[in-house]
């Protein structure tokens, strides 16, 4: 790199563009995953740290965690100092403080309330809440103030594309990344990833289009790729996902892992009780029982259940049954990560389990919901879907080491496909792939 406004070596024109480009008051790079746009991003913050009138920035992001993951470390890597802590609230850089935010919902608000910005950095943009979003603009609000944000793109009908990118009055540039402006990329890594991706997935994440959720949500699901006859053997150890319903079915479905073998995961059995079908409720403590009788015999490492089921979870712990979590109820997060374990062929469904397999055929997006901009899938058809998401999703990126880690996903999926699973971290590591 000669200088900010000169020339860079070994970086795409886009990321150039943007670099050097990116003047307006607001600034953003919206794109596929791995397209290289937060190395742009990071660069042109850099400058911005350099050349910016005085005053505070802030780097704000879905979680403080996400955050640090996200953009702290490889920017901090990128400029060879080291990262603060991940509890940090601020860090300081060149005399300048940039206070650090988690915003994972309108409550943030406080966290910005009273911050006077030359500059604000947002990382996943279309998953900063709206509020919090008209809040931040109000606070960058010295002279030459800007706005830098990075983000994948989402519904049509998304307010960062209907208010920001759409919108002709306002001072904004905007650039669309795909991962062909990503130099950095192994064209084999390339290769694979659009392999992973399916339906609304392929066209935001690999394509960078502003797509409307509609239709199925595992359009791609088939019995004869996604189905086994049985367990591939038994799992080193199991995990329980559980859909708590009274008047709705109340689902379990028992999950196996064996990180030795291929698939790793699958889900061996399922249980299924609708009161609705029987004229019948259960009570928690029937359900408990029913639950004990489930996981008998199986070493059983988590269950997790919906966060809003607590006397359920009560009488679990009441009866003994002291492995039960919450379930991390990241639904769309979940859905992409169960996503990519079916298209990828780590995760498989036993035959035996008639009701799971049944539902990935039903399980839609609420079409109407998307059209106002919100995406969810319809409250119909989705109870094993849930109780798969709670386990799958909460399980493998729990941080707890003897659990099955994104990184042994990814290396497992590598080797069963003749891969080599040395590459370096960034490019194999599920969790950015997602960025």
């Amino acid at each position: 790199m000669d200088a900010f406004s000169g020339s860079f070596y070994g970086i795409s024109p886009k990321q150039h563009d943007f670099i050097v480009n990116a003047n307006a008051r607001n600034n953003i790079a919206i794109g596929s995953v791995r397209s290289g746009k937060t190395f742009a991003a990071n660069i042109r913050i850099a400058r911005e740290l350099s050349e910016a009138p005085p005053g505070d920035g802030m780097f704000l992001g879905v979680s403080r965690e996400t955050l640090q993951r996200n953009i702290i470390l490889p920017f901090c890597d990128w400029l060879s100092i080291p990262p603060p802590s991940s509890k940090a609230t601020s860090m300081t850089l060149w005399g300048r403080r940039i206070h650090l935010v988690g915003a994972p919902d309108e409550r943030a608000q406080d966290k910005i309330t009273g911050s006077t910005l030359t500059f604000a950095y947002v990382d996943e943009l279309t998953l900063m809440p709206y509020g919090l979003f008209q809040m931040l603009k109000s606070r960058i609000s010295n002279k030459g103030a800007r706005l830098f944000a990075t983000s994948n793109p989402d519904s049509p009908f998304h307010w960062v594309k209907k208010e920001l990118i759409d919108n002709t009055d306002i001072d904004l540039k905007w650039w669309s990344f795909t991962m062909e402006d990503n130099p950095a990329l192994d064209p084999v890594f390339v290769e694979n990833i659009k392999k992973e991706y399916t339906g609304i997935w392929y066209q935001r994440y690999i394509e960078g289009r502003w797509v409307l959720a509609e239709g199925a949500i595992y359009p791609f699901f088939d019995n004869k790729i996604h189905v086994i006859d049985h367990p591939p053997g038994y799992g080193k150890e199991y995990i329980v996902g559980i859909d708590y319903g009274t008047t709705n079915p109340c689902v379990f479905v028992l999950i196996g892992i064996d990180r030795t073998q291929f698939p790793n995961i699958w889900c061996e059995k399922e249980y299924f009780y609708d009161s609705n079908r029987t004229n019948r409720h259960k009570s928690d403590s029937e359900y408990v029982d029913d639950l004990a009788k489930f996981i008998d015999g199986y070493p059983v490492k988590a269950i997790y259940v919906d966060p809003s089921a607590s006397s359920f979870k009560v009488e679990c712990r009441k009866n003994g049954i002291s492995q039960v979590f919450d379930a991390e109820n990241d639904v769309l997060n979940g859905i992409r990560f169960q996503n990519k374990l079916l298209v990828n062929g780590t995760y498989k469904v036993c035959a035996n389990c008639t009701a799971t397999i049944e539902e990935y055929g039903n399980y839609l997006w609420d079409k109407k919901a998307s059209e106002h901009g919100v995406e969810k899938p319809i409250k119909r058809n989705d109870h094993t879907k849930d109780a798969e998401r709670y386990a799958l999703f909460t399980h493998l990126f729990n941080k707890d080491n003897e659990r099955l880690s994104p990184q042994d996903i990814d290396t497992m999926w590598m080797k069963a496909h003749g891969m080599t699973p040395d590459l370096p971290y960034p490019f194999r590591n599920p969790a950015n792939l997602y960025r």
